[in-house]
């Protein structure tokens, strides 16, 4: 296995199918470290997808739409030519099912069909590079700040398309509030989902507006941010308490098939 750290995460060389229990112990390790981890070109059914990602922890469900059939755990991603609304998924940088009590730790996102290298990128920013970068007075303003995160929230438009065809019927104004500073191994990380993020607790008006146009920005600057471009077979995993993403628009079908994990 052959780890090659890149200007957010890392790639990672290695077949994820016949990976052993030593491989999957430094792919965990690198996870806390980098954040996001990129592999190419990985020969994955549904049934070894699903066992891969059982060694990283418990499998989480999500409460908007159903899962493919025969393997409800993994969640079809995906953007129709036909499409009239934004991508899945797109638009605006997130943290997955932030809006939950107990947010998924990890997302996997394994490419099925894609467009041409280029389009259909998704985008990384590291929220450890964008702690680092906080000036000292926003650092002391978050630091024991809490975010209270909805399902409501700005991206709840990219996934209508979706829910009219195979939404679980338990879509609602899901809400939870989370520590904005999280500390994994050492390491302090934003914890701030722009798409899910309606306010901070004991925080309004025009302090509240102010700090949270400040963080949207700051988190996502070109010098945390790299853009992945996929191929089919690709697989991606990330931390979600360091990592925010978002796809962007492209004009063509793509499916993902992505597997979050508590």
């Amino acid at each position: 296995m052959k780890i090659e750290p890149n200007k957010v995460g890392a790639f990672i060389k290695c077949n994820l199918k016949t990976a052993s229990k030593e491989e999957i112990s430094e792919i965990k390790t690198a996870l806390e470290k980098f954040g996001v981890l990129f592999f190419r070109n990985q020969d994955l059914d549904s049934k070894s997808y699903i066992n891969l990602a059982k060694n990283f922890g418990n499998l989480a469900d999500y409460p908007m739409l159903k899962g493919l059939e025969g393997f409800p755990e993994i969640t079809v991603v995906e953007r129709k030519k036909s499409d009239k609304g934004a991508n899945f998924g797109g638009i605006f940088y997130h943290s997955d099912s932030s809006y939950t009590n107990s947010p998924p730790r990890l997302t996997m996102l394994l490419a099925r069909l894609v467009p041409p290298r280029g389009q259909g990128n998704t985008e990384f920013a590291s929220q450890y590079l964008a702690y680092e970068k906080l000036p000292e007075d926003y650092k002391k303003k978050i630091e024991n700040l809490k975010g209270i995160f909805s399902s409501s929230g700005k991206i709840s438009i990219t996934r209508l398309d979706r829910e009219k065809e195979k939404g679980t019927g338990k879509a609602k104004d899901f809400k939870a509030v989370h520590p904005i500073v999280k500390t994994i191994n050492g390491q302090k990380t934003i914890y701030c989902s722009p798409g899910h993020v309606v306010g901070f607790k004991d925080l309004d008006g025009n302090e509240a507006k102010k700090l949270q146009n400040f963080l949207f920005n700051h988190q996502v600057k070109e010098e945390f941010n790299y853009s992945f471009e996929w191929d089919k077979n690709d697989l991606v995993c990330w931390d979600n308490r360091s990592i925010l993403h978002k796809a962007n628009s492209f004009n063509g079908d793509r499916i993902m098939h992505r597997i979050t994990i508590q």
